[in-house]
């Protein structure tokens, strides 16, 4: 046991082991999810985060030791989140068609996220910095970094509500949609990507590949509207 101890304490000082344990993490996760047909609780990013979870938790080890590795996914979100132009290109002319539901579903989307979770956390007491914390997080998880720490914030825990809103989404979008019998998968897939952002858009893509081009679009707009609107709507908190 106590060699064992030597050689982790050896490897635990090394970025490549959680960059490792990161992608043996979500491996892991999408393995149970393709064997489990895909069901909206077996989510990939939700198995990663409690494996890794458990593992930070029985190692000892600082979330800040782990994101020295992991910081090379996190650097792949900026690329992943300008490939989606791709679908976005092969569905423009749908995309066009639908240009001004989109806008309305837009601003009624991005509008009640802000103000919702604003007025939630006023009403629980929450200070003026918890609060510009909670404002940004149904954006994607780069803007919503920098609006939260813009508005004096805390991006680390921007960055924890940023993943547990993208979870949540992408595990009640499908029964919710089915339940609200909404069948129009541009509807879906927008619907997704306002609330619940790359996370969410993943999980369209899992579902059709429509629904999953239109969550990009409602991903990437949603994430300029609550660039503008943010400030305004944190100011009337305060």
């Amino acid at each position: 046991m106590r060699e064992f101890a030597e050689i982790w304490s050896y490897l635990a000082a090394s970025p490549l082991i959680w960059l490792t344990a990161t992608l043996i993490a979500y491996v892991i996760g999408d393995t149970l999810a393709q064997a489990t047909g895909r069901a909206p609780l077996a989510n990939p990013v939700l198995i990663a985060v409690i494996l890794l979870a458990s593992l930070l938790w029985i190692t000892g080890t600082s979330y800040a030791t782990y994101f020295e590795g992991a910081q090379f996914v996190h650097f792949l979100l900026g690329p992943a989140t300008v490939a989606l132009a791709i679908p976005l290109w092969q569905q423009r002319h749908a995309v066009r068609r639908a240009f001004v539901p989109i806008c309305a579903a837009l601003l009624a989307g991005s509008v009640t996220a802000v103000l919702s979770a604003l007025a939630i956390g006023h009403a629980l007491g929450l200070s003026p910095q918890l609060l510009a914390t909670l404002a940004p997080k149904s954006t994607t998880a780069p803007v919503a970094l920098g609006i939260s720490q813009s508005l004096g914030g805390s991006p680390t825990l921007t960055a924890v509500l940023v993943i547990l809103t993208g979870m949540i989404g992408a595990i009640v979008v499908t029964p919710l949609m089915n339940a609200l019998r909404i069948r129009d998968w541009r509807a879906r897939g927008f619907a997704v990507g306002v609330a619940a952002h790359g996370i969410g858009t993943a999980r369209a893509f899992q579902v059709n590949p429509q629904a999953g081009a239109f969550a990009g679009i409602g991903m990437a707009l949603n994430a300029m509207l609550t660039a503008l609107l943010a400030p305004w709507a944190l100011g009337l908190f305060l």
